[in-house]
């Protein structure tokens, strides 16, 4: 599967072809249609045998590919309406956390929470169940109260949490499966300000030993390590301004503040990373790790990311750390965060609260995809469960019987979707 399914091809490097933000995937077909309103979307549906939606593009495998056609739903990123008293927000599905967040803020409103990276969509990040951080907090589709989908026969569908509670749970992390998502409706709440403290150097004993203490610290916590002399190079503590003053000066558990802004890999510079050293910031210019207008994390990369039940982290880590020197000559940095469980069929997280082990690769795929195998083995004890849009190579089987809804989420592909217009490669082998 792994080969065929979610290799990368590393023919990124001719600038004509159509391929993602990385440059390790270039795309099956360059046939792209860009929809400027949802008849138009219901339109193309109806008449292509088979079309993918091809977003921002931060996906590392194939999930998102076609053969055949692309739509592309950039064009429809505006904010369509704001429930000031139902505390919603619907948008069209093109827009970016980084178009949505100042406009929310300006209002006197914000989101829950962000991804490390505003450059993403909305419904991308939604319909995989992406990022999100801390442990009160679900991944960033647990915001999506409503949404609305273009199925195959090109007819509009719309589903809510509170009207359509089955097939909503079903819907949100629908892997691109069962239709075109054109419209979002979220919640919202009293906008708030973040201050981001950074400590450098927290050791696996002491997190060993407080490690529920260490992962709740802030509002999102994020630690970063490269695996080696058993340390946190990086611990990230974001925190609400007025929830409760922020306990730690110039200590966190013996970790020691940072004097300066930094990046996650220490050796690049900070200046696209988003303000530090506690200084307070609307939550959409904190929450995440890197500033909208830059170029996020290290550009030329690979990307790898597995949910944990929470509850093994630690056991998880330390496995991890045994594999520092097959790791580190190919890795740029891994972060650990966490995530409150849900509700939602296909999110990992679903009636789990997780961590999450995400690995930044160097773009040498004929090494990582060995290295895949031998973190995955070491992972497997714990029941790994892998990002829907990084790379992996768990067997489909091993994923389908991680998920408790997973037979249910195959009935509803379809029934929405009996011919298959929206299935890939990529789909067929995963979901069998």
């Amino acid at each position: 599967m792994a080969g065929t399914v979610l290799s990368p091809d590393l023919s990124w490097a001719y600038d004509d072809k159509l391929r993602n933000w990385a440059g390790n995937i270039e795309y099956s077909t360059q046939k792209i249609s860009y929809a400027e309103s949802v008849a138009q979307v219901g339109e193309l549906v109806k008449k292509l045998d088979k079309v993918k939606v091809l977003g921002t593009r931060h996906c590392f495998n194939r999930i998102a590919d076609s053969t055949d056609q692309f739509i592309s739903l950039k064009n429809l990123d505006k904010v369509i309406s704001l429930d000031e008293k139902n505390l919603t927000v619907t948008i069209g599905s093109g827009i970016r956390y980084g178009q949505l967040g100042p406009y929310l803020h300006e209002k006197g409103f914000a989101l829950h929470n962000l991804a490390s990276l505003p450059h993403i969509s909305v419904a991308g990040a939604c319909t995989t169940a992406t990022h999100g951080s801390g442990v009160k907090n679900g991944n960033l589709s647990t915001a999506v109260r409503s949404i609305e989908l273009v199925t195959a026969d090109g007819q509009v569908v719309e589903l809510s949490r509170d009207k359509d509670p089955n097939e909503f749970h079903a819907a949100v992390v629908g892997l691109g499966a069962l239709g075109v998502i054109t419209k979002l409706t979220l919640d919202i709440q009293p906008t708030y300000m973040v201050r981001q403290d950074v400590y450098e150097n927290l050791s696996f004993d002491q997190l060993k030993n407080h490690f529920d203490e260490i992962l709740s610290a802030g509002y999102s916590v994020s630690l970063f390590t490269d695996w080696q002399n058993q340390n946190c190079s990086e611990v990230w503590i974001k925190s609400k301004v007025g929830e409760k003053e922020f306990p730690y000066k110039d200590d966190f558990f013996g970790a020691k503040r940072a004097i300066k802004n930094v990046h996650p890999i220490i050796a690049l510079s900070a200046e696209n990373c988003t303000e530090q050293m506690g200084v307070p910031g609307p939550w959409y210019d904190r929450l995440p790790h890197f500033k909208m207008g830059f170029t996020p994390s290290s550009g030329k990369e690979l990307q790898a990311e597995y949910f944990i039940p929470y509850r093994h982290g630690m056991e998880a880590m330390l496995a991890i750390s045994k594999l520092t020197k097959q790791v580190t000559p190919q890795l740029f940095i891994s972060e650990i965060r966490t995530i409150a469980a849900d509700d939602l069929w296909m999110s990992p997280c679903y009636k789990e609260p997780c961590m999450t082990i995400h690995f930044t690769w160097k773009q040498n795929w004929a090494e990582v995809s060995k290295l895949l195998l031998i973190v995955e083995k070491e992972l497997e004890p714990f029941n790994p469960k892998p990002h829907w849009g990084k790379l992996f190579s768990i067997p489909p089987k091993k994923i389908q019987s991680r998920y408790e809804k997973f037979d249910d989420f195959r009935k509803l592909i379809h029934q929405y979707d009996p011919k298959g217009k929206f299935q890939n490669e990529f789909l067929k082998k995963v979901l069998a």
